[in-house]
């Protein structure tokens, strides 16, 4: 049986020092708030610091991809969560969804692509399957879900597409 879908992680807030010239969170502080809800996640799946010490396996960003939808401010709190899209041997894909806890609304996306690494090597490996069998769980519910709109979203200029 796998997880609720999607995934419930932490909460935070906003702190004064995040914001920018333009009184809202910095680009910066996005990338750290999901890099944690990130940590969160990897937990989820049994990717913890214990897991990490005694196997010697771990994930690296292979590529990241956040969407604005509204600004937050700070004191504002926020409460992520995560969908598993899809993994193989060696890859994970998830996005991260960052809303405004009181008000509801969604805030970000975060849109990853982690490759399993063994430290020793610090190359690419294929994830052992007490990983995988978690993973397995958690995508049988989540590959249910309607696919977020934000994820695999390519950045261009309308016309600009190639064909």
């Amino acid at each position: 049986m796998g997880e609720p879908a999607p995934l419930d992680l932490r909460q935070g807030v906003v702190r004064p020092e995040w914001l920018d010239d333009n009184g809202h969170m910095n680009v910066a502080y996005y990338v750290l708030a999901f890099d944690h809800a990130c940590d969160d996640f990897l937990d989820t799946i049994g990717m913890t610091d214990a897991y990490r010490a005694r196997s010697g396996g771990t994930t690296f960003a292979a590529e990241l991809h956040i969407t604005y939808q509204r600004e937050v401010v700070a004191g504002d709190p926020l409460r992520f969560t995560s969908q598993l899209l899809g993994f193989d041997e060696k890859r994970i894909h998830f996005i991260l969804h960052m809303y405004h806890a009181e008000q509801g609304y969604l805030a970000a996306t975060s849109e990853w692509m982690s490759l399993y690494i063994d430290l020793a090597s610090r190359r690419v490996a294929a994830m052992p399957e007490e990983i995988t069998s978690r993973l397995a769980a958690i995508h049988a519910t989540h590959k249910e879900l309607p696919r977020p709109p934000e994820a695999g979203r390519a950045m261009t200029l309308p016309g600009n597409r190639k064909s």
